[in-house]
């Protein structure tokens, strides 16, 4: 049994963001959901895949943390829609295989997931910047033979891209707390479709009622204009909180994806 490591504060200087707060909220519900019914799906053939994050994060949360029991949002989250998914598919299979795990309190981020959903031959490449974030990951993905790397997730992804096999997914997860990112990953996602054209390349953004996304969203939208763009709407986790909603913006989208994400979003329909 693994345990989730503890929270981590990382050293003075480096970012804050702590996804413990926020781990199992509604915007992981759809975002992992997806991730698992993509990741399924390309399993389906038989022929190796590769699957890279930039933004991995420590891969296994514990939703009985003081952090994450602070928020609730786990609360108003995993704890609600679990029963959205029927127990073949592929992220509730998941969510109970890591609770047999690794306790009823588990919930496991994309990494994890991606770990038991792949098969021996795929290749999994996880970035983590932060030195105390990459050293909880490495353990949490101690047993699974992902390569983890302590390196800025666009640095990798460029250096990986085109990956071998050529085959598979890039999820692209930032916390946004550096502004800029609304910017240079318009450029970023450009870059690494140029380089890997087949690969399927998935980004997650929050919806924000400041609209800090809008501008990302729409030169995303004018340059791919095959890409899936798909968002549920939530209530906010608290009294001002910003997040109302979650998108997955999504280049190369495997068939079927658009049905999967219009069954969830008949969900989230439901709890506003």
């Amino acid at each position: 049994m693994r345990c989730a490591p503890a929270l981590i504060r990382y050293t003075a200087g480096m970012l804050s963001y702590q996804h413990i707060y926020h781990a199992g909220n509604l915007a992981d519900v759809h975002k992992h959901s997806l991730l698992a019914w993509m990741l399924e799906y390309l399993t389906r053939k038989d022929k190796p895949l590769s699957y890279i994050e930039t933004h991995a994060g420590r891969a296994l949360y514990d939703l009985g943390a003081d952090e994450a029991l602070k928020t609730g949002e786990a609360a108003a989250g995993i704890a609600v829609a679990r029963n959205w998914f029927a127990k073949d598919h592929p992220y509730a299979r998941v969510l109970a295989r890591v609770e047999d795990e690794d306790g009823a309190k588990a919930y496991p981020g994309s990494p994890l997931i991606a770990s038991h959903l792949l098969r021996p031959t795929d290749h999994i490449h996880l970035a983590e910047l932060h030195p105390q974030e990459h050293s909880a990951l490495a353990l949490a993905m101690s047993p699974t033979g992902a390569k983890i790397h302590l390196r800025d997730g666009f640095e990798t992804a460029f250096a990986l891209c085109p990956p071998t096999p050529r085959r598979g997914l890039l999820l692209i997860d930032p916390s946004y707390e550096i502004k800029t990112d609304y910017v240079d990953i318009f450029r970023h996602i450009a870059k690494l479709h140029r380089a890997w054209n087949v690969g399927i390349i998935a980004l997650w953004y929050p919806i924000l009622t400041n609209g800090a996304h809008l501008d990302m969203l729409n030169a995303l939208t004018t340059q791919h204009k095959g890409a899936l763009r798909h968002e549920v709407r939530f209530p906010p986790a608290r009294p001002g909180h910003g997040m109302v909603g979650s998108g997955m913006f999504v280049l190369n989208p495997p068939y079927g994806l658009s049905d999967e994400a219009q069954r969830l979003a008949a969900r989230y329909a439901k709890l506003r």
